[in-house]
């Protein structure tokens, strides 16, 4: 299962602690894997009091669950500790260099590990924090760190033994079930995600990014009732977190609720914070409830808001609307398609919104008009097949058989198209009574493209033929 992305926790160290600066969440379809990217606003602990503390706690010694230490080594640390404080990072780096080595204690390690950390060298620091607990594995403070800069890696396969082992150690703090949660959401255990997030709640009831967490761990395991029932709950105590109904929103589409799916992604664009995937989701719902003007009104914005003017979807909506006979509604999409897009489009685009201006053409028996069309496009892509055959059957509508003939031949040297323009030749030249030249192109047509309509009319031709 895919569901516009999997926490992607992003934060940077401010003194002793990371800050954290992510994105807004992009809601997803249900086709979608669902994706974490937390916004500001989310994932508070990391700039919390009781975050920072803890951060600065674990430059502190624990009993069991640390290195024993020597009192030659105890006066060298209370040194470096000096300089950490007073904010001598420099002397305080070169002095632990000094003093690390194979043997050396793995306490070196760490405080040199934290000290990168702080940093931002969060490669460096994590290979140091790699060597402590190499040295002794049972180093909590170390694992949990290491674990952290993982975390802000977004390198989650690899947090995960990591936060792991600081639970197995005694350290099973909300903030570590929370991280860990997110970890394996990202790896798409969303079994074990719940469970993780299901601890972390226990533990911190009032953090809301667990609850959030866990709402896409029902989400990802397909309890589209489970995540639309808890975001509701979340909703009533924060309805201005667009998040939540986006979220809530996508869950609906799961239960097969599209209405009530595009009242929030209504709510959420007259929150003003709409994407162009829920414009494009709900253009997709109102489409399909036949709501066509209102579907190319959401379609419009969804393209607007893009910054990538991709039409694609736009397009894919054109078609549909060209298929069920909405020229009104087509036409206006495709010159917003075609406003918005003129800097950037590319050919294949452009050539899509060429052939479904000939389409809407031939709806309004605007002949002509087709005709001009399907040039541009031919001289936009001389090997496109399909344009070749729709100006061979243009020709064919006007009485123009030659011509027609010559553009269906042109389309037969294409290897995809050569079935469908001996067909559509072997239909003009039947047209003209010439049954026995047909033959020859229907049955190599059959040969290459075995259909049963086309074998029916096949027979036919032959009983006419004799």
């Amino acid at each position: 299962m895919q569901i516009k992305s999997i926490a992607v926790l992003i934060y940077k160290i401010h003194r002793f602690m990371p800050i954290l600066a992510g994105a807004a969440i992009i809601a997803l379809t249900t086709s979608q894997s669902l994706a974490y990217k937390l916004s500001e606003q989310e994932l508070k602990i990391w700039n919390s009091p009781v975050f920072k503390k803890q951060f600065v706690k674990s430059y502190m010694a624990e009993t069991d669950i640390e290195p024993r230490v020597t009192t030659d080594e105890r006066e060298k640390m209370a040194k470096i500790l000096d300089l950490i404080s007073s904010d001598q990072m420099d002397k305080a780096s070169n002095m632990l260099e000094k003093n690390r080595g194979e043997s050396a204690n793995a306490l070196y390690d760490f405080m040199l590990a934290n000290i990168m950390f702080q940093r931002e060298e969060l490669d460096n620091a994590a290979a140091v924090y790699e060597i402590a607990v190499e040295k002794y594995s049972k180093f909590r403070r170390a694992w949990r760190n290491l674990g952290l800069i993982y975390v802000r890696k977004n390198e989650f396969q690899k947090a995960l033994p990591a936060l792991a082992r600081v639970i197995e150690l005694g350290g099973g703090d909300s903030i570590t079930y929370g991280l860990l949660g997110f970890a394996y959401s990202s790896t798409d255990n969303n079994v074990s995600a719940e469970t993780a997030f299901r601890m972390a709640i226990l533990l911190d009831p009032a953090t809301m990014d667990w609850k959030m967490g866990l709402a896409r761990a029902f989400f990802k395991q397909q309890s589209y009732d489970q995540a639309a029932a808890l975001c509701g709950a979340l909703i009533d105590e924060h309805p201005e977190n667009a998040d939540l109904w986006l979220l809530q929103a996508n869950a609906y589409i799961g239960l097969n609720k599209p209405i009530k799916a595009a009242e929030n992604f209504e709510f959420v664009d007259s929150l003003g914070k709409s994407t162009t995937e829920s414009l494009n989701m709900l253009g997709d719902i109102y489409i399909n409830d036949k709501l066509y003007e209102m579907a190319v009104n959401s379609y419009i914005r969804a393209l607007e808001k893009d910054e990538k003017h991709d039409p694609a979807r736009a397009i894919r909506a054109a078609n549909a609307l060209t298929a069920f006979g909405f020229t009104k509604e087509a036409a206006r999409l495709i010159a917003s398609i075609e406003e918005l897009t003129v800097e950037n489009i590319n050919s294949d685009s452009k050539k899509e919104l060429l052939k479904l201006r000939a389409r809407l053409a031939v709806a309004e028996g605007a002949g002509e008009e087709e005709a001009r069309v399907l040039k541009e496009i031919v001289a936009l892509d001389p090997l496109d097949g399909e344009a070749l055959i729709l100006l061979g059957q243009h020709y064919g509508r006007s009485g123009k058989d030659e011509k027609a003939i010559f553009y269906f031949e042109r389309s037969a040297n294409i290897e995809d198209f050569e079935a469908e323009a001996k067909l559509r030749h072997a239909q003009t030249l039947v047209k003209q009574g010439k049954y026995k030249k047909a033959l020859p192109l229907l049955r190599k047509a059959q040969q290459i493209k075995p259909r049963n309509e086309v074998q029916k009319y096949l027979d036919q031709i032959e009983r006419i033929a004799r």
